[in-house]
């Protein structure tokens, strides 16, 4: 990922109980703002996990309907690229979640937005800094406030 926003924020959790909340993309419209419809379209066999998923996003000016293919790295990391989209051309982003050893986890998000509309450089990382913070918050609240942590 070239140009892209990046933000942290701890949420007080294991990497396990996140990841649990990150990979459960069916609950996104209950917690991440715009999100209004997922549709796993194919899981990895080794651990259910969605490898395929299409989103329905109304968010402001920008509607999409737009598919994401995952990659997974355990209980630490997972990233996704876009494979289709109407509006957008790009949608690239990683959660890193690192435990602090102490009963929380920093989650890193990383995420770089490109859209088929011309739009300044200042504006495009001002709303991918939306983006990002508001999914951080959702996240945190969502993690928090859930059922008790597996881990």
């Amino acid at each position: 990922m070239a140009d892209q926003t990046q933000s942290s924020i701890v949420i007080d959790a294991s990497p396990a109980a996140i990841m649990t909340v990150i990979a459960d993309l069916k609950s996104y419209p209950d917690w991440s703002d715009g999100i209004k419809e997922v549709t796993v379209l194919a899981v990895f066999e080794d651990d259910n996990r969605p490898a395929d998923a299409r989103f329905n996003l109304a968010s402001g000016a920008i509607k999409d309907i737009y598919e994401l293919e995952y990659d997974w790295d355990g209980d630490h990391k997972v990233s996704w690229t876009l494979t289709k989209g109407d509006m957008l051309t790009a949608m690239d982003g990683v959660y890193e979640l690192t435990d602090n050893g102490n009963g929380t986890t920093t989650v890193d998000y990383r995420l770089s937005v490109d859209v088929k509309i011309p739009m300044i450089g200042m504006i495009k990382r001002k709303a991918e800094k939306v983006i990002v913070d508001t999914a951080l918050k959702g996240l945190k609240k969502r993690v928090e406030s859930g059922p008790a942590d597996p881990a």
